[in-house]
């Protein structure tokens, strides 16, 4: 049972931004925060960045420190990623799922959904 789903994927060229959605009204109350991750083809999953369900918490890999933008809207449950400035080494499928405490560890997370794919052209 899929319980986020991930959108706004897309192609773009270098320099060009994109905002990821993650609809994640599915996790259970025990949800401490939501994650963001990126699978490159042939590449272990790596952490991206997370938020806490308050919304302050926020933590980034070192690669998309100033590029990237977690943000939060508990209203509708959903969790954004806006990615500027993106670089081809940023093409890869994206995902988010939720953990019960904060970690930067895939293992840790529950709830994958199916991923959205990000191109980005040089």
């Amino acid at each position: 049972q899929v319980q986020v789903v991930e959108s706004g994927g897309g192609l773009v060229q270098a320099g060009g931004s994109l905002r990821l959605s993650c609809a994640a009204s599915g996790l259970t109350p025990r949800t401490y925060v939501v994650g963001w991750f990126r699978q490159a083809p042939g590449q272990e999953r790596e952490f991206v960045a997370y938020i806490t369900w308050s919304g302050t918490i926020t933590y980034y890999t070192n690669s998309v420190k100033g590029r990237f933008t977690i943000s939060g809207d508990s209203a509708k449950s959903t969790v954004y990623l806006q990615m500027n400035s993106l670089l081809p080494e940023d093409t890869a499928t994206y995902y988010c799922a939720g953990a019960t405490f904060a970690t930067t560890q895939p293992k840790n997370y529950y709830s994958w959904g199916q991923g959205t794919r990000v191109t980005v052209s040089s």
